[in-house]
């Protein structure tokens, strides 16, 4: 089971003040392939290793799984479809037919944050998505291209969204600055909810896991039945937080092709 396993790797790893293992070691970067161009370190990380294994992982799982299109689908396949119509469900609901034309980039999305979730569950893992700077580029990015399709789609005019309805003269300067301030917080807000839920899930993992290696044999039957029950929060949760990242992004861009309000 995966909570033994995080026990075991617990005990493998080196000991903090007390002798208990360090639960912020698991978030270290560390560099494989020490790169330095133009006088910044581009070095190929943990953390890059894991994105390139997450994008590998999605792209042959799609290909092997839809390589015969069968019409009688195999289980492979049936989950590749369920993964495109749960996408594509999500973005008709949320943006409408009209959004359907970016459906490959919110598939992409969708897919690639949970794969990186779903990796950081397994033990000697490294949890990408537990660091706010990848987070925040996710979110950044996001958050630049829709800006840019209201733009595109509306050109000036995707500047009303910013000023609510029938609101009087008098209060217009104050809600419009609330408006762009909150406007201009979707990146953060969204980075932060993944990066918090992750970070802090894989944390309370190790202290139960040091917690097991502490008490011993005798004593840590109770902490390990909680470090497995977790587990199965956690990889819940793993899903949740791509599908809500996924959802998000839905709704900005409707917001976006819509100017709804």
């Amino acid at each position: 089971m995966i909570g033994t396993a995080y026990a075991a790797e617990e005990a493998g790893h080196g000991g903090s003040a007390g002798g208990l293992p360090n639960p912020m070691h698991q978030f270290e970067i560390k560099r494989i392939i020490p790169l330095e161009l133009f006088g910044f370190d581009a070095s190929f990380t943990n953390s890059a290793l894991f994105m390139v294994i997450a994008a590998s992982v999605i792209t042959l799982f799609t290909m092997y799984a839809m390589r015969g299109r069968a019409l009688v689908p195999t289980r492979l396949q049936s989950v590749a479809e369920l993964s495109y119509e749960f996408v594509a469900n999500m973005v008709r609901n949320n943006v409408g037919t009209a959004g359907m034309q970016y459906f490959p980039f919110i598939f992409t999305l969708f897919m690639f944050v949970l794969a990186l979730n779903m990796l950081g569950m397994l033990p000697y893992s490294f949890t990408v998505t537990s660091h706010i700077i990848v987070t925040f580029a996710l979110a950044a990015f996001v958050f630049l291209g829709v800006t840019l399709i209201g733009f595109i789609k509306h050109g000036v005019k995707f500047l009303k969204f910013f000023v609510p309805e029938g609101v009087p003269i008098v209060m217009l300067p104050l809600l419009v600055v609330i408006e762009v301030i909150s406007y201009l917080t979707r990146p953060i807000s969204l980075s932060v909810r993944l990066f918090a839920n992750m970070m802090a899930g894989h944390t309370m993992l190790k202290v139960f896991g040091a917690f097991v290696v502490a008490l011993g044999f005798l004593g840590g039957w109770a902490p390990l039945a909680f470090m497995v029950a977790f587990t199965g929060l956690e990889i819940l949760v793993a899903f949740l937080q791509a599908y809500v990242f996924a959802i998000l992004t839905c709704i900005y861009l409707n917001d976006a092709l819509h100017m709804h309000h």
